[in-house]
């Protein structure tokens, strides 16, 4: 088990996260960007509009060390803040059939899952290293 059930849930109704990628220089770059998530697999599909091109999928070919998050703010009175952070491996593949964008997608792979404020009290969450099966 990748994701919680919980968790899947959350991913599931969220549609826009931020994908951190090391750049050629070892310094951090950071881009909003739309998402699937796989229940099967237990990975995260980024696709978008001329991917292949993109300096966060030239970054990941150098290097495919990743962190991902999804996180909004469900209410502020009281303060609920939710999210789930996935960091791990990923990779930059072409020829994907991927319908209404390009065929270059980012794969990532969780290696580790931390959730949180994902229960109707807030007070849900979790924090785990998750094994990926062939990565």
């Amino acid at each position: 088990m990748i994701f919680t059930d919980t968790e899947l849930a959350y991913l599931r109704l969220q549609r826009l996260g931020r994908l951190a990628t090391v750049g050629p220089d070892g310094g951090p770059q950071n881009n909003p960007v739309g998402f699937t998530v796989d229940a099967e697999t237990g990975t995260i599909e980024i696709g978008g509009w001329n991917m292949g091109a993109s300096r966060k999928f030239h970054n990941i070919e150098s290097n495919p060390q990743v962190a991902f998050v999804v996180d909004d703010l469900e209410s502020v009175d009281p303060w609920k803040v939710r999210g789930v952070q996935i960091r791990g491996a990923a990779e930059a593949l072409t020829n994907q059939q991927v319908s209404g964008v390009s065929s270059e997608v980012i794969r990532i792979y969780p290696r580790r899952v931390q959730s949180w404020g994902l229960g109707s009290d807030g007070k849900v969450g979790s924090r785990r290293t998750v094994a990926q099966p062939g990565k």
